[in-house]
């Protein structure tokens, strides 16, 4: 006789643990699907994939489980604290003996399935820094080529085309793909990856107007990450100012519409030519500033170097002076003159003296002397020449007339130096000296 088919309870023969667990599993399933409600608690994912967790409110708690290809089609994560609508059959666990619900569908109580699963993405990738502001680059100011990823037959790629040539035209690269339906992410992330490689300053990502049940494609977790890591700016410009989509927030700057968005991307073109014009205004002034204290440099620069070269021409004069008393002072004249008193001294001391042998001596004497006299004189007078020609060689060279002979002149005006033009007014005479001849001239300004 099966286990069906035995009396409720004897004492005689009773019932077996494992037929009693049968009889209850039976029992519950025959329940069919039931629709619970309670809050998520003790939840667990092994590596199998199936989900352990129990519901409670505030009077019992129900352990359940769903199977990993049930958990696959849950568009969001089962966490603990949630609220949950499961549904699934009451069944027995045969080795503990305890009841739970096998569920294979759960959504949430109150907030829909799509919401909430949109918010554990945002709180994923913010976790991971994908919004931070530090991570926000800034705008080119001048990009030399924009990239555009939208569909080519929407609204919005118009509204660009048109705000750029307005404001400043740049060259655009545009990616046709949808914006919209199951293939739209992908075509995203591909479009922004082919501008990208193509070469382009900055990337514009969007769509026009709709609704917001439109916008999954921008909240998909692959476009915003593709966003996140792109290697130059990136302005999300979906087209919903109320809407805030999850390119928006990972994007570099957010614009309200695709309008708005090639506004940001490019300045205005009259204002930058308003700016330019102010700047070289300014730019002018600046270059007059600096060429003014040049000129009173080098007006201060040129004083200094006259002084200098004054003191310099006072100190050669003396070095010439000083040269010239040498010179007279080594001139064989000099020296002869003075021979010639010794022996004139000579002379006269031999006159006074006996005047016999001695004068004969004296003369001999006297000879010699004037031959050795002459000697000296001679030798004096050729080392007293080379001597002159050196020291007259560094006169001439130190002398104001050797710079006549190179090509300059001497103006004076009523026999003083001029050395400054401003001495001068139209009318003045000058006279100028060469190195030869000389001129009169008369100032014309």
């Amino acid at each position: 006789m099966g286990s069906s088919e035995r009396p409720p309870s004897s004492r005689e023969r009773p019932w077996g643990v494992g037929d009693i667990v049968r009889l209850a599993g039976r029992a519950l399933d025959g329940l069919g699907l039931l629709w619970l409600e309670g809050e998520v608690t003790q939840v667990s994912q092994p590596a199998s994939g199936h989900l352990y967790f129990a519901l409670r409110d505030k009077e019992a708690v129900l352990p359940a489980v769903m199977w990993g290809r049930d958990v696959t089609r849950i568009k969001f994560r089962i966490e603990a604290g949630q609220r949950l609508r499961v549904r699934g059959r009451l069944g027995v666990y045969d080795r503990d003996g305890r009841m739970q619900l096998y569920a294979d569908f759960a959504e949430p109580a109150g907030l829909g399935a799509e919401a909430l699963a949109l918010e554990q993405l945002k709180a994923k990738l913010a976790a991971e820094g994908l919004f931070a502001l530090e991570k926000k680059r800034p705008l080119p100011t001048f990009p030399r080529r924009i990239g555009v990823v939208t569909s080519r037959t929407g609204a919005a790629v118009h509204d660009i085309i048109r705000t750029v040539q307005r404001r400043l035209p740049t060259p655009i690269l545009i990616a046709d793909c949808a914006v919209q339906g199951p293939t739209a992410p992908a075509q995203l992330v591909n479009g922004m990856a082919m501008v990208v490689r193509a070469g382009v300053d900055v990337l514009i990502i969007g769509r026009g107007g709709g609704a917001a049940t439109d916008l999954s494609a921008f909240n998909h977790e692959r476009v915003v990450r593709t966003i996140a890591r792109c290697p130059v700016p990136v302005i999300s410009a979906v087209g919903h100012e109320t809407d805030l989509s999850l390119a928006d927030l990972a994007a570099d700057a957010r614009a309200s519409t695709p309008t708005a968005a090639a506004e940001l991307v490019v300045a205005d073109g009259n204002i930058v030519a308003e700016l330019l014009v102010k700047e070289g205004r300014r730019l002018d002034r600046e270059i007059q500033h600096r060429l003014g204290r040049a000129r009173q440099d080098l007006d201060r620069a040129t004083l200094a170097l006259h002084n200098r070269g004054e003191r310099s021409l006072s100190l050669l004069r003396a070095q010439l002076h000083q040269l010239q008393e040498r010179l007279s002072a080594l001139h064989p004249r000099a020296r002869l003159n003075a021979r010639y008193a010794q022996l004139a001294e000579l002379q006269r001391r031999l006159l006074a003296q006996h005047p016999g042998g001695r004068v004969a001596k004296a003369r001999r004497e006297h000879d010699a002397l004037l031959a050795r006299a002459e000697a000296a004189m001679r030798r004096r007078l050729e080392s007293g020449g080379r001597e002159l020609g050196r020291l007259g060689a560094q006169l001439h060279a130190l002398s104001p007339l050797a710079v006549l002979d190179r090509g300059f002149a001497m103006v004076s005006k009523d026999g003083a130096i001029v050395r400054d033009a401003a001495q001068l007014s139209a009318g003045d005479t000058l006279h100028v000296r060469f190195a030869t001849g000389e001129v009169d001239v008369e100032v014309k300004s």
